[in-house]
């Protein structure tokens, strides 16, 4: 037996088809390890290799995020109308079951652990569900090492991701993640932890831990940032800014290897972050914190939403002026973006302000609702700006000097935005 398991790629107009340093979707990789070892499984990523539709595999897995969903669904009518049969699965098809189910043999709603043994013997026994959802969550403890042999050799700019928890603690209302895990934070045992570690390592010294929050469980993060200290290792990850309130557990990161946080910021208005839950940010912090965090070395690559309803078209600049003073050293500028599954998405819909289903639209870098303080076409222009802006060459000088540790991570990050945006202005 055959398996197939797919990421679509992202479209022509999003700025992620034109970004080089690619890395891999963890989920891939895992239910390449949970299948079992009797079946053969390839793995095509769509972003760095064309997909083979003449292999004739017994079964497909699609996964999907919502900007994928289109090309996804577009992958599996093909492979039916072969008359080869698809499972889909994902961060979207919670939330649009029945849309999916439109393009699939069967459908995994949420996390694969639990169902995927039992989605694989239904096909052997020609017996497959519409839906499979696990009445539990899944335990994180000896979780199996996700098949990065799968991957096709020299197409990522790196393969060493890692996940050690999943969920976050926070409620925000613009966020999928803590719906989509069961509104939990789950951890795993930091021996399985180690042991994945010292795997990694043995490529590269370099890893990215992929979490959500990996300080969401402060006790925790200290007794991981523990253990990394035994290896030479480099990390990045994603943080709340709290961490730069804790001098112990940011000194402790930064000694066991961290050259960069993903952290979100989202407003400069506290109202607004109060507005939508983000109850751990408080913006009158943000500048000492800052200050905080490169003191020890550690890179900071900034996430701002654009388009919240208190926002004007004042706010472009306020954002990119703040990064520049503060010397962030890359960012996401990101229009708000109301997924399938998010209080925010609840809330438009009832005001019916949601103006397209196009989910090729939901990559964040295009207005697919309507903006109370703005029209539709100013989000988009304001959130082009400031990415051009932010990653021009004066822009880019004045924030990488003094030189640190984290730059010889985000020079490079910065020179890739550049290019992607430079590539998707000729393609348009």
């Amino acid at each position: 037996m055959k398996l197939k398991i797919i990421c679509p790629r992202w479209p022509e107009g999003s700025l992620w088809r034109h970004f080089i340093f690619r890395f891999p979707y963890l989920s891939l990789t895992t239910i390449g390890v949970l299948t079992p070892e009797d079946i053969d499984v390839s793995i095509e990523d769509e972003n760095v290799r064309e997909i083979n539709f003449k292999d004739q595999p017994d079964l497909v897995a699609v996964s999907i995020i919502t900007p994928l969903a289109n090309r996804g669904y577009a992958i599996a009518d093909r492979f039916r109308e072969l008359s080869i049969p698809v499972v889909m699965g994902g961060f979207h098809a919670p939330w649009m079951a029945e849309e999916a189910g439109q393009h699939a043999d069967a459908v995994v709603l949420g996390e694969a652990e639990k169902v995927w043994p039992q989605v694989i013997e239904d096909f052997k026994k020609g017996s497959l569900q519409r839906f499979y959802k696990a009445n539990d969550q899944t335990d994180l403890k000896n979780l199996p090492i996700p098949r990065r042999d799968l991957l096709k050799k020299g197409a990522y700019f790196f393969t060493n991701t890692m996940q050690i928890s999943r969920g976050c603690p926070f409620q925000c209302d613009f966020c999928a993640v803590t719906a989509f895990y069961g509104h939990t934070y789950r951890l795993r045992p930091l021996e399985d932890v180690r042991r994945e570690v010292e795997l990694l390592l043995k490529e590269k010294n370099f890893i990215f831990f992929v979490d959500d929050n990996i300080i969401g469980n402060q006790t925790y993060a200290s007794n991981l940032f523990s253990l990394l200290t035994d290896f030479r290792v480099k990390w990045l990850s994603h943080a709340s800014i709290n961490i730069a309130e804790n001098d112990n557990l940011l000194k402790k990161a930064a000694d066991s290897g961290c050259y960069g946080l993903f952290i979100g910021f989202e407003s400069l208005s506290q109202k607004t972050l109060q507005g939508h839950h983000k109850t751990s940010n408080r913006v009158d912090r943000y500048k000492a914190l800052i200050r905080k965090i490169h003191e020890q070395g550690i890179g900071i690559e900034g996430s701002f939403i654009l388009g919240f309803d208190d926002d004007d078209t004042s706010v472009f600049r306020q954002v990119v002026d703040f990064c520049e003073e503060t010397k962030i050293d890359a960012a996401v500028f990101a229009i708000l973006t109301p997924y399938p599954g998010t209080r925010i998405y609840e809330q438009f819909t009832k005001e019916n302000r949601i103006l397209s289903h196009d989910w090729e639209l939901y990559d964040m870098g295009h207005a697919v609702f309507r903006p109370k303080r703005m029209t539709v076409a100013q989000p988009q222009e304001g959130h082009d700006w400031a990415n051009q802006r932010f990653y021009s060459y004066p822009s880019m000088l004045k924030r990488f000097w003094p030189l640190r540790r984290s730059h010889q991570v985000f020079l490079p990050a910065n020179w890739g935005m550049r290019r992607a945006w430079r590539s998707l202005a000729k393609s348009v």
